[in-house]
């Protein structure tokens, strides 16, 4: 995952300037009230000065955890720290590959037995419709709490301002807390691209071709993605739309806008890959349930290909089948021309990992108090160390010696300044991406359709969403 380096404090800084300017004031969600599960009979204790949050220290506590590529040691950290403080309550973490499938069935019938979710993975639960469903808590309790490493400093006041900004759906209200920047774009070995073919990380498309082509001469793929999880192609296709049309093209996107991926910014993006594509420089296949894990074995062990689309967790989750030379990096997406509206080094970096506390969880108070040790500097500069990412608590991790991908994510987060781009349809409606852009962005990368059935299939998809009424629209405001 993401990462920091020589003068952490700067880079926290400049991300958090990032965070601020990179994300647009929220639209309200239509016919959606805030909060909800006031009236469930929680276990609360006393609040005092060692228990700000009032939590029944006798009370037991659930946590499920995505067990993906951060695995689940790094929460079992804090639960440790949870069990330490509330001996009585003998927290019990569960992790799983499947959140929705075990946890919504019994959040819906509004008696979860989670009492706090790290809702992710392929198998998350649509944030969206549970905010609608007032089947979430606020978790504004915890934020404005005192931190756990200093009584005078609010969790809020420690974190990046981009966590609550991404926790928002209408109003002040945050519904989710992430715990670390993700740094989204295209993935590379250093060694190979610089010593393997000799060439530098492409700024411009042409370069991104011609480097491509050198690779092709000596047997290897310029790029590969996962066949069974093609959805990742948005890593690093997302920043290029915002790169070329400006925000206003990104923004159209999330709010459904009748045109938005007929934009001639969508299009540029859509047939500059269409070429790479036909020039037969993608490898594909991995179509499989573990293909993410496939494309990057063929990667980093074997050498099959220089770029692939990934997030800054895949430092970590394929830290077994990487060499100690590789030197992963991370690059901003190359820009295609002078007409582009925003400069390379445009980056789609947000806070990753959400947790949620379920509105009717039965020790809520215990779940607040979880996330309040997640953001402890304690625990922050374990998640560091467990899997390399780069948290979201302030100064958290000064001084700690970097891996390269980590370093590689740093430097890009601080090249980047603020210009910054995070998708809110992402979360919003996250069918849009997970299913009807990846069952359309795999018929792309295959070229079985071309930039034109691609922008009409996104566009008929997004039509699709805002005619619904069963789904829960956030408007512009």
């Amino acid at each position: 995952m993401g990462s920091t380096s020589v003068n952490r404090r700067e880079v926290m800084k400049r991300a958090a300037a990032a965070g601020l300017l990179a994300v647009p004031a929220v639209g309200a969600l239509s016919s959606c009230a805030s909060g909800g599960g006031d009236e469930n009979k929680a276990e609360k204790g006393e609040k005092s000065k060692k228990n700000p949050l009032g939590v029944k220290t006798d009370a037991g506590l659930t946590v499920y955890i995505f067990n993906g590529g951060y695995g689940d040691k790094y929460a079992q950290f804090v639960t440790d720290m949870y069990a330490k403080k509330y001996p009585k309550a003998k927290p019990d973490q569960k992790p799983t590959e499947k959140i929705a499938t075990q946890v919504q069935p019994k959040l819906v019938r509004g008696k979860p037995t989670a009492d706090v979710v790290n809702n992710s993975g392929a198998d998350e639960m649509n944030i969206g419709k549970l905010v609608h469903n007032k089947q979430v808590a606020e978790l504004v309790e915890v934020l404005d709490a005192p931190s756990w490493d200093d009584p005078n400093v609010t969790v809020r006041e420690t974190l990046v301002p981009i966590v609550e900004e991404m926790g928002r759906f209408g109003g002040k209200a945050c519904y989710q807390l992430n715990i670390a920047l993700t740094v989204y774009g295209n993935w590379y070995s250093k060694k190979l691209l610089e010593q393997g073919l000799d060439s530098e990380y492409p700024k411009t498309w042409d370069a991104m071709l011609a480097v491509c082509k050198k690779a092709k001469a000596k047997g290897i793929h310029g790029w590969s993605y996962p066949g069974g999880h093609p959805r990742y192609m948005f890593f690093s296709m997302y920043a290029m739309f915002a790169q070329r049309g400006g925000r206003d093209v990104i923004t159209a996107m999330d709010y459904l806008e009748p045109t938005a991926w007929k934009n001639d910014a969508v299009k540029d993006v859509f047939e500059a890959w269409e070429e790479l594509v036909a020039k037969k420089y993608v490898l594909t296949g991995f179509d499989g349930t573990e293909a993410h894990t496939e494309m990057q074995t063929a990667w980093t062990k074997e050498g099959k290909c220089v770029f692939v689309p990934d997030g800054s967790w895949v430092e970590n989750e394929a830290k077994d089948t990487t060499p100690k030379d590789f030197q992963m990096t991370v690059g901003a997406t190359p820009s295609l021309d002078s007409g582009d509206k925003m400069p390379f080094g445009t980056l789609y970096a947000p806070a990753g990992e959400p947790f949620i506390v379920p509105a009717k969880a039965e020790n809520r108070q215990g779940g607040l108090e979880w996330l309040r040790m997640m953001y402890s500097k304690e625990a922050a500069l374990n998640l560091f160390k467990e899997v390399g990412s780069l948290p979201v608590v302030k100064g958290a991790i000064d001084g700690q010696k970097l891996p390269s991908g980590t370093a590689s994510a740093k430097a890009a987060i601080e090249a980047a300044g603020d210009n910054i781009v995070i998708p809110k349809f992402f979360d919003w409606y996250n069918e849009l991406f997970r299913e009807d852009f990846n069952n359309m962005i795999h018929k792309f990368m295959q070229g079985q359709i071309g930039a034109k059935q691609a922008m009409d299939t996104m566009q008929k998809a997004s039509d699709r969403i805002l005619k619904d009424p069963d789904i829960t629209k956030i408007k512009k405001v």
